[in-house]
């Protein structure tokens, strides 16, 4: 499974899913959404070649336990997942699903114990939130050797290329202006 570069549209509302198939990005990324939506999502994404990733943790009335991991990749059949839980990217990986840790950067604490977490369960990518730390996307690149995306909070183009810059290999943006950024 191929980690997503570039721009990765984010979709939050169910109204910039048709705006985010038009795009010539190769991903899209669903961060909310009830259970009964999921699978013709999925099925319109493969249908227009985009490589589909599910926020497991923001599925509503989907649990994350064996089961629910079970169910979505028998019925729903994702590329991949992005989770901020150890025990959903550790199940996504045996499953040989593209996995994505999603972690957010509060302090410095937070970043330790992520760094720890992510060295432990070696996901296939890690998700950076806020994206707009360059010195940090680097740095967790550097003490994991994963590849990093930067998440959350990037509402100009100048800091999409910031982050490029700092070493990410992609922009997870729910923002539709940046979606053409190049």
């Amino acid at each position: 499974m191929d980690v997503p570069t570039g721009i990765l549209p984010a979709i939050r509302k169910m109204k910039d899913f048709d705006k985010a198939l038009e795009t010539p990005h190769d991903s899209i990324v669903i961060l909310e959404t009830r259970l009964s939506q999921i699978k013709s999502l999925v099925n319109y994404s493969k249908r227009a070649n985009k490589q589909i990733l599910i926020h497991f943790d923001l599925i509503q009335g989907l649990k994350s336990d064996d089961y629910g991991m079970e169910f979505l990749i028998r019925e729903i059949k994702p590329d991949g997942i992005l989770s901020t839980r150890a025990n959903v990217i550790s199940m996504a990986k045996k499953h040989q699903l593209l996995a994505i840790q999603r972690v957010f950067l509060l302090d410095s604490l937070a970043l330790e114990q992520n760094i720890k977490l992510i060295n432990r369960v070696r996901p296939d990518c890690i998700e950076v939130l806020p994206g707009l730390i360059p010195t940090m996307i680097q740095y967790i690149h550097e003490q994991t050797e994963l590849p990093v995306i930067a998440g959350g909070l990037i509402t100009k183009e100048e800091e999409v290329k910031t982050a490029l810059t700092a070493g990410a290999i992609g922009v997870s943006t729910s923002n539709t202006a940046l979606w053409n950024v190049k």
